[in-house]
């Protein structure tokens, strides 16, 4: 892992623009280099989120076997939203303030630069299916709410009950202990699992891109959204250029963390155009790490003393020529590659060095 000084990350590609934002004191003490080198010509890789190393695993043995990519990264991420231990994806996932589990997915496919999404899909577990349905069997990119719950069901898939007892018992923590003015009593703590008494909100998503030896790209972006969010609140996961978006041409890029910053900011459209004007995975991860702070230093709310989000915002990149990268705002995020010969977890690049007591 590579450290950068202040003046070494200034006059990289990835630290030009963000001069003005250090001057004001929001200087990045170091980042991690992942970078990668380009793949031999017709070898496949995967990049996804730190919780998708089974993801990256499945979608290798889909590419390896002959498969497309697109059916590659959402066998991957299926495991995930299957997973009740997962509560931040598909069933078990965290549900909205009613304690109704919503699911938002987008998937995109390079060769055809066609894409499909759902958002706010209530009792179907594996939304990442169903926005890919949008996309190869409508004229529409992205659907929502009662009507994606109709088209689904009309393509037969059943509705389920996504609450597992973990997740009710979650959102029920937060409804007793939301407020001490209403009729709901705080729960007792030693009656509570360990790993219950800390849940609070929290976002959370799986992204998955991949580039088959072909060099044809597909990505997806699956997620339950922020905890106890207002119902009918959708995040990025679902927006094509926010959550997700693939050009075949050049590359993919998907995102985790707080939505709203990267609705605000396009940033997977941003990373991809980055790359086509020559930076690397990870240099135009991290211009989009910087493009969110400049902003979210307009929202004091959103700031911590220092100045910094005060929430967090992963990137992940994968171009052409198979390289790959990630990037975040705070030291210590991790992400999963397969590059065609190991599966495992590397360092996200980052801005800024978590201060001790930081979460």
């Amino acid at each position: 892992m590579t450290r950068y000084s202040r003046r070494n990350f200034l006059k990289t590609g990835a630290g030009a623009g963000a001069a003005a934002l250090f001057a004001g004191g929001l200087t990045p003490r170091s980042a991690a280099s992942a970078g990668s080198p380009a793949a031999a010509p017709g070898t496949p890789r995967v990049v996804s989120s730190g919780n998708g190393i089974r993801a990256t695993a499945k979608a290798m043995d889909v590419l390896r076997a002959g498969g497309d990519p697109l059916d590659a990264v959402i066998a991957g991420v299926n495991i995930v939203e299957d997973d009740p231990e997962d509560m931040s994806v598909g069933y078990g996932g965290l549900p909205n303030e009613d304690g109704v589990v919503e699911l938002d997915s987008s998937v995109m496919y390079g060769p055809t630069h066609s894409a499909g999404a759902v958002a706010a899909l209530r009792n179907i577990k594996n939304p990442s299916q169903v926005a890919r349905l949008v996309m190869e069997r409508t004229d529409h990119v992205l659907i929502v709410g009662e009507g994606a719950l109709k088209f689904a069901k009309a393509h037969g898939f059943k509705e389920e009950d996504l609450l597992t007892e973990k997740s009710r018992a979650a959102w029920l923590r937060w409804k007793e202990t939301m407020s001490d003015r209403d009729n709901w009593f705080p729960p007792k703590t030693e009656s509570l699992p360990e790993d219950l008494r800390s849940v609070m909100s929290t976002h959370g998503t799986i992204n998955c891109i991949a580039i088959d030896a072909a060099g044809r790209l597909a990505g997806v972006t699956t997620t339950s959204g922020l905890s106890w969010k207002i119902a009918g609140r959708v995040g990025d996961s679902p927006i094509i250029g926010a959550g997700l978006y693939v050009d075949n041409e050049i590359g993919a890029a998907g995102s985790t963390g707080r939505g709203e910053a990267n609705l605000l900011t396009c940033a997977s459209y941003r990373i991809v155009d980055a790359m086509g004007r020559g930076k690397s995975p990870e240099q135009a991860c991290l211009e989009a790490c910087e493009a969110v702070v400049a902003k979210t230093k307009l929202v004091p709310r959103l700031c911590d003393d220092q100045g910094r989000p005060n929430f967090g915002l992963d990137f992940y990149a994968l171009n052409k020529k198979g390289e790959f990268g990630s990037a975040g705002f705070y030291q210590g995020g991790k992400y999963a590659v397969h590059d065609g010969v190991e599966n495992k977890l590397r360092d996200v690049a980052y801005l800024f060095k978590r201060r001790e007591g930081d979460r």
